[in-house]
């Protein structure tokens, strides 16, 4: 029997976690995307993409968590559990870079006064790049909890 860790996958932690995860990438995606001049930037394109990725993801993973909470039968296969290590930790890092390069894009086209710059745009951005600074932080939590169960199985 394998000792339950909060926050890995099939506990009530987890599930807050992804719907966490979710939200934030989900409302990300919606500040980048209210302005439509974001795809002339490389960095901003690649935020778009990941938390493209991340939603469907966090999505599914938090069905498996409601799932097992309310039938409290979590799944322990090492199988699965390995496949969503590995997805968890590609994404925690991708959600990492795209957060840190759009934050470090808007930093410098706030610092040289960018005529791109106007009105609430880069305030835009860097609400988005906060919300996916926050959902790589929940991410990045659930894969270290579901790394501690790995071993275990």
């Amino acid at each position: 029997m394998v000792e339950e860790v909060p926050g890995s996958l099939g506990t009530s932690a987890s599930l807050a976690l992804r719907l966490g995860q979710t939200v934030f990438a989900t409302a990300s995606l919606f500040f980048m995307c209210l302005d439509v001049n974001f795809y002339g930037f490389t960095a901003f394109c690649f935020l778009v993409t990941v938390m493209g990725l991340v939603i469907p993801w966090s999505m599914t993973l938090g069905l498996v968590d409601a799932y097992s909470v309310f039938v409290k039968c979590p799944p322990r296969q090492s199988g699965v559990m390995t496949v969503i290590v590995a997805g968890d930790w590609v994404l925690s890092f991708l959600s990492l870079g795209a957060a840190s390069s759009t934050a470090s894009v808007v930093q410098i086209m706030i610092a040289a006064n960018s005529p791109l710059c106007t009105g609430k745009i880069c305030s835009r951005y860097s609400l988005s790049a906060v919300m996916a600074f926050l959902s790589w932080f929940m991410s990045f939590t659930s894969s270290l909890f579901n790394l501690w169960v790995l071993p275990k199985l």
